[in-house]
């Protein structure tokens, strides 16, 4: 499946910087608003240590990580809901996007301009956040005339999305409240989804903070200010030097990995922004493994088997007849497929079968 994380924030938070260290994608970087003009896309493979020792057991002609794909939107400011630095053209950008990575200054530096003068990530958060749902309260008032002129004709479906839109206006909207901080049953989320609200999209807020802080985060204090106001709408927030990022991009195997201990760091800032629009999203990575590749794909969390063939190639879902299955965990105990049989760790599972995280499957189909 193919996934879209859309990087937004005020200019000169760090956005491009960022991009270019987790995408190695060049997007230029300079020190004025609307830098990025269209947006900058790349695609990164998704960091997994379980392909890397399903790699080691298998030994297969090539391995193929999942992917993730981030999308560098333009720097958002006050006013882009009526247009103000071409603030339509990047809203439409963010439409297209599964999740929201919001990034927010969180250090000073005099020779890097911030577009009100100060620092301030609340008043950043805030402006990008009401400038979203300004956007989606014109969308939306403009759905209900069209709506309303079909109740003329008494149509039902009509009938249901305008109550459903008039409560979401009235609940959300025109208090300045994102769609998401109300609760849809699954039912009403059908009925929006066609709407592409921008303000309905998970958001994780992406704290760049200085390379000095990495170590001391809980000393700063604009760090804080921003898990404060994420903590109201249940938000993810991770904290990331995009400077070090870029850093740490130059660099591959065990130099990064020493670099990344030098920092006393565990990880970086790209692997925390995977697994944290996973987590959001609410996604698992299952395995196929053989002499030919071992390759990771990406699922919603509860996908049947069926579906998760699907994913592979349309025909695997059509004639599916079972999914052969070991865990991850087990596989890699055993040892090999053929010893993992002997311990009762291989299982033949059918139609109803949810696929787990980390599964590794050979799906049997006849079309």
């Amino acid at each position: 499946m193919s996934l879209k994380c859309g990087i937004v924030g005020l200019p000169n938070v760090g956005k491009s910087t960022l991009f270019n260290a987790i995408t190695q994608a060049g997007a230029e970087s300079a020190n004025y608003p609307f830098c990025t003009i269209d947006p900058n896309v790349g695609v990164v493979s998704v960091p997994d240590h379980r392909l890397d020792e399903l790699t080691k057991l298998v030994q297969p002609k090539k391995t193929i990580p999942t992917t993730f794909e981030f999308v560098d939107i333009a720097g958002l400011v006050a006013g882009a809901s009526r247009g103000e630095g071409l603030g339509n053209q990047f809203l439409a950008h963010i439409r297209e996007v599964d999740a929201i990575a919001h990034v927010v200054r969180c250090f000073i530096d005099d020779d890097i301009t911030h577009v009100t003068g100060k620092v301030n990530p609340v008043n950043d958060m805030e402006v990008i956040n009401l400038e979203l749902v300004l956007a989606d309260l014109e969308s939306m008032e403009r759905c209900l005339e069209r709506l309303n002129s079909k109740l003329k004709s008494r149509d039902k479906q009509a009938e249901k999305e305008r109550l459903l839109i008039q409560k979401l206006i009235d609940t959300a909207l025109a208090q300045g409240q994102p769609a998401r901080s109300i609760t849809f049953t699954e039912e009403e989320q059908q009925l929006l989804r066609p709407y592409h609200l921008l303000t309905i999209k998970p958001v994780i807020y992406v704290a760049n903070v200085g390379e000095n802080d990495l170590l001391h985060l809980d000393s700063n204090l604009f760090l804080q200010q921003v898990k404060t106001y994420a903590n109201k709408e249940n938000a993810l927030v991770i904290a990331v030097s995009a400077q070090v990022e870029s850093e740490i991009a130059e660099l591959q195997g065990e130099e990064r990995q020493m670099f990344l201990e030098e920092l006393g760091l565990k990880e970086s800032g790209l692997d925390k922004l995977i697994r944290a629009a996973y987590e959001l999203l609410g996604l698992h990575t299952y395995f196929t493994a053989g002499p030919q590749e071992v390759r990771a794909w990406t699922i919603s969390a509860g996908t049947a088997a069926p579906q998760a063939a699907g994913v592979i190639h349309t025909d695997f879902e059509r004639g599916f007849i079972r999914a052969e299955t070991v865990a991850y965990n087990d596989l890699i105990a055993a040892g090999s497929t053929a010893q993992a049989k002997k311990n009762g760790r291989y299982r033949l599972e059918g139609k109803e079968y949810v696929v787990q995280d980390g599964d590794v499957i050979h799906f049997r189909f006849n079309v």
